[in-house]
């Protein structure tokens, strides 16, 4: 999970390029990201996930722990100097607030699976 939320963070950085979608998909995507915003929600439960970010092997606890801690400052330092994308894949057309709100929401989300 580590792994993956830092992965998720990369694309924010423009670290990591997520494929083309096609225009439905995209469609949903700027949808829940309304949804989201509109009703406070979370990440929906069993949201698809681009294959880039999906982590099936094994990882190292601490060192995916640091390097989630160093890749949340990167993004804090981004934010700081507005060097945010402006497009997301899924999403669509991104501003700072849209970025941290979706960034929170996505740690939120797979910080309480595992209580922590």
């Amino acid at each position: 999970m580590l792994k993956h939320c830092d992965l998720v963070l990369q694309v924010a950085l423009e670290k990591l390029e997520l494929p083309r979608i096609n225009l439905l998909f995209g469609a949903i995507g700027i949808c829940t990201k309304i949804e989201m915003y509109v009703f406070n929600n979370g990440i929906p439960r069993n949201m698809p996930t681009f294959q880039k970010l999906i982590v099936n092997f094994e990882c190292d606890f601490d060192e995916s722990k640091t390097n989630l801690l160093k890749t949340l400052e990167e993004f804090r330092e981004a934010c700081h100097k507005n060097r945010l994308p402006e497009h997301h894949r899924l999403f669509g057309e991104m501003t700072e607030k849209d970025w941290t709100f979706l960034e929170y929401k996505h740690l939120d989300h797979h910080l309480k699976q595992f209580n922590v």
